[in-house]
């Protein structure tokens, strides 16, 4: 197969706003291999012996129990999952790469991070974009656990602005080095790794270049003392600092002035797989507050039949639901695109690289999305503790505040906003996502006589995939007459860029739930599937609270007179349910299936 006919038939990122995905076509967690179960069991054995026991050590910053975790966890063969076998790694795809993430970080924060550095960043560029000498000198090493990476992107005057780092390499006289001078700051691993992918500008290029450094003190390398952080207290974070640091020439990772270029895609992995990383932390926060709900008593009464705590159970739980759908719904559809290039006769590292920048998109809501579900998860689970989820003594601040970086970490949360909208409207431009077309007809209908036929929603989640369908509309409607109206002048208006942003989440995320829930339905029963059933509709109705007050809030900002009455008379028209669902009756379905099971169950 061609490369052109293989990327004809790939799913492209981004599509799911202006076309309708078959239930059939999503991966779900239910879909996970023998293999995969096989996997996801031995992870949560692993956490539940060697880290959930010292949840304590973790919080009094015992930095040298992380890199022991570490250690065994590569004698268990998780830090090579996504590494090829013939650099000592497991090989795996995509999903099975996001499963051990999932699963691995879910009780503490501190391992989350180092594993995630390791594996993502401090391993992958190589893996990637390293010569055949670089990746059997370095990457076995890593996947097996004997040595730790680490990634210096971050200076003092460079956080989100990757590309503005001040530090530089220059060729040495001999010709045989790069002689590396800067700082560079919030290095995780740094107080362990043996090895960092570093960035540093050469001469006055535009874009900065990366280099593998190898961690030797002798050889101009100095650390800062560990930083004191709000939580991750056991994850290692020192500034590092390169005084005429020697690297020899062979360790130019990729091309001169292709650093930028690594840095953002390392990104965009790293954005999916943060995602992974807070779901198990908020099954595990789900479960801890649902058995404490079950044991306190307040008048005479557990806490858990209270309406007002089965509200924030229920509203967890969906959450939690939602990120799972979605999350391995984007992460199946990246390896479906890796696996068709390679079959197309692109090598794993382009396959790879192209999959997951394909659906960068999806990999940024993710990020915003499941981050602040997992902020709010461990928010909530405070509450229900009350007084006693204020204390140290319990699990729930410590969940809260080690989930407070996932907002940072990978670019921060607004940083993603704004770039999922910017990348889907790049798309667009390209031909690559079709918004033209659907925008307009958006703009017809606006001016036409609405139907007043009666729909039938005798189907299960008939009505909530036409209010989806309406959604869709509500974005097109904002987004493409605002793209219309400020053209290339639309990434200066940042806080309309976050509400469209917002928009397209919701969209998303609602979306992934539905279809994982029919998938289900199709292959047991709507009795068996009532709880997810009840999930998947509170998030879209919760959702479209969420798009009606974003698109208010964008047609306020571009729109004016007759042009912003329409708009208006348009949304109230995309998001009115025929049929407004009981959500306090969705709760408490929901909320009757946790408390009794005394865990997160789905």
């Amino acid at each position: 197969m061609s490369n052109e006919t293989a990327e004809k038939k790939m799913i492209r990122g981004g599509q799911f706003i202006v076309t309708e995905t078959a239930a059939e076509d999503v991966f779900t967690p239910e879909d996970f291999s023998d293999e995969q179960q096989m996997m996801k069991e031995s992870v949560r054995e692993f956490v539940d012996k060697e880290i959930v026991p010292h949840k304590e050590r973790f919080e009094k910053k015992d930095y040298a129990l992380t890199e022991e975790v570490m250690r065994k966890a590569g004698e268990m063969g998780f830090l090579g999952i996504a590494v090829p076998e013939e650099y000592d790694g497991l090989g795996m795809g995509f999903v099975s790469t996001m499963l051990v993430c999932d699963y691995i970080s879910g009780a503490t924060g501190s391992i989350a991070t180092a594993f995630g550095a390791h594996t993502g960043i401090g391993t992958m560029p190589i893996t990637l974009y390293g010569t055949e000498e670089q990746k059997k000198k370095y990457v076995p090493k890593l996947a097996t656990g004997e040595w730790f990476g680490a990634y210096c992107l971050t200076e003092p005057g460079a956080g989100s602005d990757a590309n503005s780092g001040k530090t530089k390499a220059e060729l040495t006289e001999d010709g045989k080095h790069y002689k590396i001078n800067g700082q560079k700051m919030w290095i995780s691993n740094a107080g362990f790794c043996n090895v960092f992918v570093v960035f540093a500008r050469m001469g006055d290029d535009k874009n900065i270049t990366g280099f593998i450094v190898e961690n030797d003190p002798s050889n101009g390398i100095s650390m800062g003392e560990e930083e004191h952080k709000l939580g991750i207290h056991s994850s290692s974070t020192r500034q590092v600092f390169f005084n005429d640091c020697l690297v020899p020439v062979e360790n130019m990772l990729a091309g001169q002035g292709e650093g930028f270029k690594i840095a953002m895609n390392a990104l965009n992995v790293g954005r999916i797989k943060l995602a992974a990383a807070c779901l198990d932390a908020q099954r595990r926060v789900i479960s801890l507050a649902t058995q404490y709900a079950n044991d306190r008593e307040q008048f005479n009464t557990p806490i858990a039949k209270f309406g007002a705590i089965r509200k924030k159970i229920a509203d967890m739980a969906t959450n939690a639901y939602v990120g799972e759908s979605a999350s391995y719904r984007a992460a199946k559809g990246i390896e479906n695109r890796i696996h068709a290039r390679q079959e197309a006769g692109e090598t794993f590292a382009q396959s790879e690289l192209k999959g997951v920048e394909e659906f960068a998109i999806e990999c940024s809501i993710l990020k915003v999305a499941v981050s602040e579900d997992m902020q709010e998860c461990a928010d909530e689970g405070i509450q229900i503790y009350g007084g006693m989820g204020f204390s140290a003594d319990a699990p729930m601040e410590a969940a809260w505040r080690d989930a407070r970086i996932s907002r940072i970490y990978e670019g921060t949360n607004e940083i993603n906003r704004m770039l999922a909208v910017g990348m889907l409207v790049k798309k667009a431009m390209k031909g690559h996502v079709n918004l033209l077309e659907p925008a307009m007809a958006v703009g017809q209908e606006l001016t036409s006589i609405p139907s007043f036929d009666t729909p039938d929603y005798s189907q299960l989640f008939a009505e909530e995939k036409e209010m989806l369908a309406k959604l869709k509309k509500v974005f097109l409607m904002v987004a493409g007459s605002a793209v219309q109206k400020l053209g290339t002048e639309l990434e200066k208006h940042q806080q309309l860029l976050l509400a469209a942003s917002d928009i397209l989440i919701e969209i998303y995320m609602a979306e992934s739930a539905i279809l994982r829930t029919e998938k289900n339905v199709n292959r047991s029963s709507e009795e068996a599937q009532k709880e997810q059933i009840a999930m998947s509709k509170l998030y879209l109705y919760k959702a479209s609270k969420v798009i009606q007050a974003k698109a208010e809030e964008g047609i306020a900002g571009f729109a004016e007179g007759d042009e912003q009455r329409m708009m208006l008379m348009g949304l109230k028209r995309f998001t009115k349910y025929a049929n407004l669902p009981n959500v306090i009756e969705l709760r408490n379905t929901i909320a009757d299936k946790v408390t009794e099971e005394n865990k997160y169950p789905f």
